[in-house]
């Protein structure tokens, strides 16, 4: 086994004037080191098109996962779908990425734009064998996965946009291949690169794009744990206990809640020191604290970065608001969003009597929600979370 693990992120813009995407993108996890990713693209746009991508990527991905051959799904498609009148064609193209044990990848590829393969940030030819399923031309790919490869997923929408605009022809691959060269090298997340390859197809589109268009994108990256601690244990004779296994743990420490920072300091034995940087108004200012990767607040900060998540697993409008600041909230978003890739939660239910006046709307329940909804929006960025209560 190796510590490689995916980060995969997508994004979409609708045709103009459509309220659903023609796009899908579909992700089935075989087990923690296999992933099924199908990005299906249905004829046409709106509702019609919506219907049929939904349907192809939800029929593939449910079969490719229980590992049935590529040339029964693809014959199930064709029977399932109905048949366009005009077109006189049964399903919407699509693309599979097939992740076996985070060490090979499996590519089938239907009439969508050929992927993309980033191998040390510049483009990796990789083999393709052509195969002939039900009239169908298909390719197939075996690639053994190495740290760093991106793989760049596109519906036809990301190829044509600019045409009669910003190009004649469409922002042709190549050119499609040196922008994501240049983007890959600063290190992003797979749903930041997304974002960014999506933005630029919107720009060309004069932001009323004449076609749906997705990117599904797909990095391999090595295992990195995280360790946040929020909040201290109902049982003050735990309080050893909690920071011995919080500090025993592997990867970076992030400390969240004034009372929680005190009794680290005081085990650790090293002073607490206050900043009164306030970076943002919202957002209470950090401390510093020595053997500890970053000391923020507790609830207001959280909010503040659930806030950030719920955005990030969707339009991924408000990146630019954490990815490059320094306040508390950025840049725990910066620590997990972006480094994480299993974090280990070590969560106090002690009850804060700060909390208790009944003129602030702070209570215990909603710090355990806080909680609940972070480690949910983390498992659907693809994080491994494990929450450990004191």
């Amino acid at each position: 086994m190796n510590d490689l693990c995916a980060d995969i992120g997508w994004k979409s813009i609708n045709h103009v004037g459509e309220q659903l995407c023609g796009d899908h993108v579909e992700i089935v996890e075989q087990n923690e080191d296999s992933t099924v990713i199908v990005l299906a693209d249905g004829l046409g746009s709106g509702v019609k098109a919506s219907i049929l991508s939904t349907l192809t990527s939800k029929i593939i991905s449910t079969m490719m996962a229980a590992e049935l051959p590529i040339e029964e799904c693809v014959s199930t498609i064709a029977a399932t779908l109905p048949v366009c009148s005009v077109r006189g064609v049964a399903y919407s193209t699509f693309t599979i990425m097939h992740l076996i044990n985070n060490e090979t990848a499996e590519i089938i590829q239907y009439d969508n734009p050929q992927v993309i393969v980033l191998r040390d940030n510049v483009n990796y030819d990789y083999p393709k064998t052509e195969m002939n399923i039900d009239g169908k031309k298909i390719y197939k790919s075996v690639i053994r996965l190495q740290e760093n490869d991106i793989f760049i997923a596109m519906s036809d929408g990301c190829p044509h946009a600019g045409i009669g605009m910003a190009y004649n022809f469409g922002w042709k691959r190549e050119d499609i291949i040196d922008f994501m060269e240049t983007m890959s090298v600063a290190g992003l997340t797979a749903k930041n690169l997304s974002t960014l390859l999506v933005d630029e197809c919107n720009k060309l589109y004069g932001y009323k794009p004449g076609d749906d268009a997705t990117a599904c994108i797909v990095k391999i990256r090595k295992r990195e744990p995280m360790n946040i601690l929020f909040g201290p244990p109902s049982n003050r004779d735990d309080c050893d206990r909690m920071m011995a296994l919080f500090f025993s743990k592997q990867g970076k420490h992030i400390i969240c809640g004034g009372t929680t920072s005190s009794i680290a300091a005081k085990y650790l034995r090293k002073p607490l020191q206050a900043t009164l940087n306030f970076e943002k108004s919202d957002v209470p200012p950090i401390a510093k604290l020595e053997g500890v990767d970053l000391v923020t607040e507790g609830v207001i900060t959280m909010n503040k970065v659930i806030e950030y998540a719920k955005d990030y697993l969707g339009k991924n409008e408000l990146y630019e608001q954490w990815n490059y600041k320094c306040d508390g909230a950025s840049l725990i978003c910066q620590l997990l969003f972006e480094e994480a890739t299993d974090i280990n939660f070590y969560v106090g239910r002690a009850i804060n009597p700060a909390h208790q006046n009944p003129d602030l709307p702070i209570n215990f329940s909603i710090k355990m929600n806080l909680v609940e909804e972070l480690s949910r929006s983390l498992k659907e960025m693809g994080k491994r979370i494990k929450v450990s209560y004191f």
